[in-house]
């Protein structure tokens, strides 16, 4: 049976989609792959030639760590794996310099990378702000690599999914108990009855205290254990349909390598 996508919401950034007709284990392979296995750039190393601000030079290269840069990733290949060896060239590290002297704020956009195509997602993060006579002189080294070795290179945020739920109502009464229950407030009373629209089915938290708080037990609340609503993010390296489309790649790649080592074996 071939897998289901229905789109419910879709920016650049964010997106919410029912995925149908898989597994739990494929639909969290999907939402960790997201996480931690679709490459990024980050910086790695910061070399401080001046910094009179009132952040430690540590405490500035975490922040400067964790800004999102948004680049043509496949041009790019970590430092183990390039064919310099190690000794570092284009294409295993981008430099971005910065100088700026306050009184002012420091934003992303105040960086000036080596390679054009790489540049901060957003250019108003803010960094530091500067006070009257205050400098930052510094150039950030950012090396590719994968969100299961840092935090720096996790491309997707607030990725996760629940099962699909279904909520039936059978002979009720209209007493009208579950609705003042439901948290959510997505449960009307209809001509037949109290019931949940399709478009509101999809906002329940399955509690299950509207099934509790009925007293003929008209009420089932269940979840389809085949369907799964998703919700995802990008940090903006990617655009998201560039994430979901990598992370489902990540997971074909690696299911092709275990094919090719048990054929071998």
């Amino acid at each position: 049976m071939t897998m289901e996508v229905d789109i419910l919401e879709m920016s650049e950034r964010s997106a919410k989609f029912v995925l149908s007709d898989v597994s739990a284990a494929f639909a969290n392979g999907i939402r960790r792959a997201a996480l931690s296995d679709v490459p990024t750039l980050a910086i790695t190393y910061v070399n401080i030639y001046n910094n009179t601000s009132v952040l430690f030079d540590e405490q500035l290269g975490l922040r400067l760590a964790l800004i999102p840069l948004a680049a043509n990733i496949e041009e790019f290949v970590p430092v183990e794996e390039c064919i310099c060896g190690g000794s570092e060239c284009p294409a295993c590290r981008v430099s971005l310099t910065l100088s700026a002297e306050g009184p002012k704020v420091v934003h992303s956009g105040d960086f000036v990378s080596s390679d054009e195509t790489v540049q901060p997602a957003e250019a108003n993060i803010p960094i530091i702000e500067l006070k009257e006579g205050q400098k930052v002189v510094l150039e950030a080294i950012a090396h590719m690599g994968y969100g299961n070795q840092h935090a720096r290179w996790q491309a997707g945020v607030a990725c996760g999914y629940k099962n699909m739920p279904l909520v039936t109502f059978n002979k009720c009464d209209s007493c009208g108990a579950c609705i003042g229950e439901c948290p959510q407030g997505i449960i009307k009373m209809g001509p037949e009855g109290a019931g949940i629209s399709e478009d509101d089915i999809l906002k329940c938290i399955l509690c299950k205290l509207c099934q509790g708080i009925c007293e003929i037990d008209a009420i089932t609340v269940s979840q389809d254990e085949r369907a799964f609503v998703f919700t995802m993010e990008s940090d903006g390296s990617y655009t998201i349909q560039q994430l979901i489309i990598n992370a489902g790649k990540s997971i074909k790649d690696k299911a092709t390598r275990m094919r090719e080592i048990l054929e071998s074996l």
